[in-house]
């Protein structure tokens, strides 16, 4: 995958909070959170190009490319913060004002005709087939109208993540998906299992708000 284009954009949009929150929820000072900013660049574009480019139709670029961030600043660190830890850390470091309102534009759209068409389509490109570092993926809609589920049967970010030895903070990462609905407003998220836990899938609910 090339550096240039989407994977620059993020690190540009995110390095700041990313070293910011180092210091309000993992305890480092300015100078070790700057200097591990400076080694995770370096290493989060090694990383990035290892990567295959992905198919122009894969929805999931961004899900990768955010994983290669966050295990290039956990590559820097010294010690790995608990999984807990690191799950406030993944969440207030993404939550940036940009990603709030890209939240709240994609809640808007929640539901509609053309996000149940993209769902579908998701469904049957089947990317991880071709892509281990992509996602494959089944669409539920509920039986009674109120939603749909997106079940995952294969994850990049496992994968990448099991690469680099990091798997034991995948979870983490998968804590965001209540953060991001949460933000969009227009769904509850819920989930029963992930495969980072050993689930059979990582099932991805999506139930209307009601009023």
């Amino acid at each position: 995958m090339k550096y240039i284009g989407m994977p620059m954009g993020m690190w540009v949009l995110f390095r700041r909070s990313f070293r910011k929150k180092m210091v309000s929820v993992l305890g480092y000072d300015e100078r070790r959170a700057a200097r591990i900013t400076r080694e995770a660049k370096p290493r989060y574009r090694k990383i990035i190009a290892k990567l295959p480019e992905f198919e122009k139709a894969d929805r999931f670029k961004m899900n990768i490319v955010n994983c290669a961030m966050l295990s290039a600043f956990l590559l820097s660190m010294e010690t790995k913060p608990p999984v807990e830890q690191l799950t406030e850390y993944y969440g207030q470091a993404m939550m940036i004002r940009p990603m709030k309102w890209f939240c709240r534009m994609s809640g808007k759209k929640k539901f509609s005709d053309k996000d149940i068409r993209g769902m579908k389509a998701t469904a049957e490109l089947k990317a991880a087939d071709r892509n281990p570092y992509s996602w494959n993926m089944e669409f539920l809609p509920y039986p009674d109208g109120s939603g749909y589920e997106a079940r995952f049967t294969k994850c990049g970010i496992c994968t990448l993540m099991k690469e680099l030895g990091l798997y034991e903070m995948v979870p983490a990462m998968c804590r965001l998906d209540y953060t991001m609905s949460e933000a969009g407003g227009a769904s509850d998220f819920v989930r029963e299992y992930t495969l980072a836990s050993g689930g059979p899938y990582c099932d991805c609910g999506y139930r209307k708000k009601r009023g």
